[in-house]
């Protein structure tokens, strides 16, 4: 559209109505608009490239901002989130699917939360994703969307209620999906498949009971819809549009084949057209203006059964054998607390084994998952970690689970030489590894590593300064890009219950601006136990 004419259309659309929030509307409306000269796989790209689409556009964002306020969603939404908010209502309240694929990042939580607070089901609504993201999930909607009732549907004694209370989301895992028959013969309104990339092949068990599941509409997220092979696009959106690519075997030979075989421009572009209505794709280059210069997150890991029964164990010990007192005292806890620190980071640490095995933890599961997405968007990160040995098997571990050659470790016994050589190479050396472990204090001063758009504390210091000189290596002058900063937490651990004192801001004021440790170790054995104890969800 020329400059000419968007003006036209911009009286247009101002003109058209005088209710509701209009600017942020408008805005809405520009977010949905590919930056000039820039190719976007973007659904409706050409749907507003007239004044009177262009109005349509805009009474929908308005339409949107008005249904997200009566669902008393607590949430600013950013304008290129409301676009997308309003782009998945639409395919819902039309029975259809569609595909959201923003980069990690940008907030498809967010924007699918609001879709779900908006309806008025008769039936329950269905989150499928990763294990390790089912606290995270149940939180999220809390927070965002209170007005939802939220049921983890998980663990042996997992029920679906006959008769669920109204507006009801139930959270369950891709395992569940597979092989749980109440799951799978119920009828969902919205179902929602988070880290979508689980459906890439369609041959899996899971993809097929994906495909199968009886709903009125299917959203599938995920901010790598392509990792290896376009027959990945193909799968997922057999989920969530059946029939919109056409049969496998047609799909290959139209647009697989002279893509891969050929690089066929023409191809690549017909299958963008053919997609567009099926897929949002947003990228933060494309809406940086509208992010703040740092996103913060606390993801929420859940304890695999292993970690669980170590944890429960490690304290159970502890405390039946005494603690003592004095000096002594303060030496046995701060054992103790390490001990359930290495548990919440993986159960190969604890029993001082050489590699960390996947499956074995959630929370080096979901970093796996996050960081291979950052790998796969071709972006950069820092991962964090107080211990050395952690970071020394993160290295391996990460290397052997995304592929890489290797995951150099920054941490106090290198040269400084090594030192400067491995911070050299992340910054300037297109072939180096994309991730970089370092050691938390290690790399808490001096250091500029601004091309890391990317930032996970994989285990907390549990001091918010300590952490934010370590985040401030990416967070400085020179980086150019929005910087995610990802904040690790085993829920229902000691690491929850220090990272909710940080966050509300109340209780044990030396846990917050002192050294939490210390603290602790001053606590008598009742209260210290209540603070350790696992507390997961009934």
């Amino acid at each position: 559209m020329s400059a000419r004419a968007w003006r036209q259309a911009s009286r247009i659309v101002l003109r058209s109505a005088r209710s509701g929030s209009e600017e942020d509307a408008f805005a809405a409306v520009v977010a949905a608009m590919p930056p000039a000269g820039h190719a976007v796989l973007n659904a409706d790209e050409s749907a507003i490239a007239a004044p009177g689409a262009l109005v349509r556009e805009y009474a929908r964002a308005l339409s949107t901002l008005k249904a997200l306020r009566a669902a008393n969603v607590t949430a600013t939404l950013r304008p290129y989130q409301v676009h997308g908010v309003s782009w998945l209502l639409q395919k819902v309240d039309a029975g259809q699917g569609g595909v959201l694929a923003d980069e990690m990042g940008l907030g498809k939580t967010l924007q699918v939360i609001a879709v779900l607070a908006t309806r008025q089901p008769q039936s329950l609504q269905l989150v499928v994703c990763p294990t390790s993201l089912l606290a995270n999930w149940r939180r999220e909607i809390q927070h965002f969307a209170p007005g939802l009732n939220v049921l983890e549907y998980h663990g042996p004694d997992r029920r679906l209620p006959a008769r669920p209370e109204p507006r009801t989301v139930v959270v369950t895992s891709y395992a569940l999906l597979r092989s749980d028959e109440a799951v799978r013969s119920r009828h969902w309104d919205v179902a929602v498949f988070d880290e979508a990339q689980q459906l890439k092949n369609t041959d899996t068990q899971v993809t097929r009971a994906a495909s199968a599941l009886p709903s009125t509409s299917r959203i599938a997220l995920t901010g790598t819809p392509v990792e290896n092979d376009l027959d990945e696009l193909w799968s997922i959106l057999s989920v969530t549009n059946p029939g919109a690519l056409g049969a496998r075997g047609r799909f290959r030979q139209r647009f697989v084949n002279p893509i891969r075989q050929r690089r066929s421009a023409s191809a690549a572009a017909t299958l963008a057209t053919v997609v567009a209505p099926h897929l949002l794709r947003r990228r933060k280059a494309d809406v940086a203006q509208d992010l703040p210069p740092r996103i913060d997150a606390t993801v929420v890991c859940t304890l695999s059964p292993e970690q669980v029964a170590l944890y429960r164990e490690a304290v159970e010990r502890a405390f039946s054998a005494g603690l003592g007192s004095g000096f002594g005292r303060s030496g046995r806890v701060l054992a103790l607390l390490t001990e359930l620190k290495q548990i919440c980071n993986h159960p190969a640490l604890e029993a001082g084994e050489p590699a960390l095995e996947p499956g074995r933890s959630g929370k080096f599961d979901r970093t796996c998952e996050m960081l291979g997405e950052v790998v796969a968007d071709g972006e950069r990160a820092l991962v964090f970690t107080q211990y050395r040995r952690t970071g020394e098997l993160l290295s391996s571990g990460l290397a052997s689970a995304l592929r890489i050659d290797a995951v150099p470790f920054l941490h106090g016994g290198l040269a400084p030489a090594q030192r400067d050589e491995l911070i050299r190479a992340f910054q300037e050396d297109d072939h180096a590894s994309p991730l970089l472990i370092l050691s938390l204090r290690a790399a808490g001063f001096g250091l500029n590593l601004t091309r890391a758009s990317n930032v996970v504390h994989f285990d907390r210091w549990w001091n918010p300064a300590v952490e934010e000189q370590a985040t401030a290596r990416a967070h400085r002058i020179g980086q150019r890009r929005t910087l995610n900063v990802y904040k690790l937490v085993t829920e229902g651990t000691v690491e929850d219950y220090i990272d909710r004192m940080h966050q509300e801001k109340q209780g044990l004021a030396e846990l917050i601006s002192g050294d939490p440790t210390a603290a602790l170790t001053k606590l008598p054995d009742r209260e210290l136990r209540e603070v350790l104890d696992l507390r997961m969800r009934p």
